[in-house]
């Protein structure tokens, strides 16, 4: 491999500025890394032609996009049936506008779940998408396909979205970077499906990259209302340096305890910058009000989205998930109740600021779990941790801080308050400096074909 691949997206750009490499280059690069790489991890649903890059702070760096963001001349589709035979999109989704913009290329669609509700990345589509550190593991959903990629160096940096865990679970079990920022702070314009329902305030769509500079770096590009989402607050960014804060962390959230190798990863974190070990009360609670929130109506709302797109067949994932929504099934009567449970959460989580600027956990109970086993209870259990902060809303970051016994990497989660992403973004730096971050798979894995 080229070792410029493994360059920060920033790095790249200085490289082209100073015409150490060109746009045309480097894209090349990249679309051969993909084809080299791409057969064993089934990744990419689809590669870009390269297309003239326009001036920018990343003028001429490749990105890629998750499958269900659209990209102005393909087909968007959501990783479902209904929409195999879709119209091409006639527009760039937002942000992916604001990074051509910016002077980056497209150079590829990433795989993910049947509709986006899974764990894992599989579809009826296109198949799953393998961990590049074990191809019998899953690389984590639902951004899963941008995870397994920017790891493999088929991609410095890309967007993925995040309603429970999306960009920090692939995040985590690819070992890169991510970001889920505020809710509220970017526009979803082009998101499918698109935004909208009790359920919006949940998720946010999120970069991804291997370095956390690149996450720094992005953040100032993708911000701002687009008059379209109107969910969109325009607070100021700040860009702060990380000092003299309140860091708490915990390993273990009360409702699924991790193993032994994640907590000590978390634990070690915490010490390395001096925090504190406390765990906000009532966190225990994150999965079921999750569930609550999205499974209100039985997920009769999903399966009407479904058939109204003619997805009249799905993964079992799906369908697993569909499951343990119906449990969560209630009246109006009920929903309110629900809805006051949530509140009252938030409000608990928000105190708890008053004594924290930070917070590091785990991100799940584990490394990678093996392919069709995230909607295993147990497994499921320990998507708790990212839910925690699709409740509260707060920005939540997660950079590799560690690796297990059996080779895979595993993340630590930093969350803070809400609209400081630079406070999240900080911390993740300095962690990604004191544990190293990003590290390249075998290369025996990359040269294997185990696809299903």
């Amino acid at each position: 491999m080229n070792e410029i691949l493994a360059l920060s997206g920033v790095a790249q750009a200085a490289l082209i500025r100073n015409r150490k490499i060109s746009p045309e280059e480097l894209f090349q690069l990249y679309v051969e890394r993909i084809a080299e790489v791409n057969p064993a991890i089934n990744a990419v649903v689809e590669l870009m032609q390269y297309s003239a890059p326009k001036p920018g702070p990343l003028s001429g760096v490749p990105f890629s996009i998750k499958d269900s963001i659209e990209v102005a001349g393909t087909v968007c589709s959501a990783g479902t049936l209904g929409y195999r035979n879709a119209p091409k999109s006639t527009r760039d989704a937002t942000l992916v506008a604001r990074l051509r913009a910016a002077g980056a290329i497209p150079v590829a669609r990433t795989n993910i779940p049947d509709l986006l509700f899974a764990f894992e990345s599989d579809n009826l589509l296109f198949g799953r998408t393998n961990n590049p550190y074990d191809h019998s593991r899953t690389s984590g959903g639902s951004s899963g396909g941008e995870a397994a990629l920017i790891a493999s160096c088929g991609s410095p940096f890309g967007l993925g979205s995040d309603a429970a865990g999306s960009v920090r679970l692939p995040a985590h079990y690819c070992g890169i970077a991510s970001l889920k920022p505020t809710s509220g702070r970017l526009a979803r314009t082009g998101h499918v499906p698109p935004a909208g329902g009790w359920v919006e305030a949940l998720w946010q769509i999120g970069p991804m990259a291997r370095h956390v500079e690149d996450l720094q770096a992005l953040m100032p590009i993708l911000l701002g209302a687009d008059g379209e989402d109107y969910t969109v607050i325009p607070m100021p960014y700040s860009d702060v340096p990380v000092e003299n804060l309140r860091i708490a962390y915990f390993t273990d959230n009360g409702f699924a305890e991790p193993d032994a190798e994640t907590q000590a990863v978390v634990a070690e974190a915490g010490r390395a910058l001096g925090a504190v070990e406390n765990r906000p009360p009532g966190i225990e609670r994150s999965c079921e009000l999750e569930m609550m929130f999205l499974g209100a109506d039985g997920g009769d709302g999903i399966r009407e989205f479904l058939s109204s797109i003619g997805s009249h067949r799905t993964h079992p994932l799906l369908d697993g998930w569909l499951a343990k929504l119906e449990e969560f099934r209630t009246d109006v009567k009920g929903f309110a109740s629900y809805y006051a449970i949530i509140d009252h959460f938030r409000a608990a989580m928000h105190a708890n600021l008053a004594i924290n600027d930070v917070i590091l956990s785990p991100v799940s109970t584990s490394a990678a779990v093996l392919h069709g086993t995230s909607i295993e209870e147990k497994n499921f259990k320990g998507f708790s941790y990212t839910m925690t902060h699709n409740l509260t809303g707060w920005p939540a970051a997660v950079v590799r801080c560690g690796t297990s016994s059996s080779g895979l990497p595993i993340g630590v989660q930093i969350a803070g308050a809400p609209w400081r992403e630079d406070i999240v973004l900080g911390v993740a730096r300095r962690l990604e400096e004191i544990f190293g971050g990003w590290r390249a798979a075998p290369k025996e894995l990359m040269a294997a074909d185990e696809r299903r």
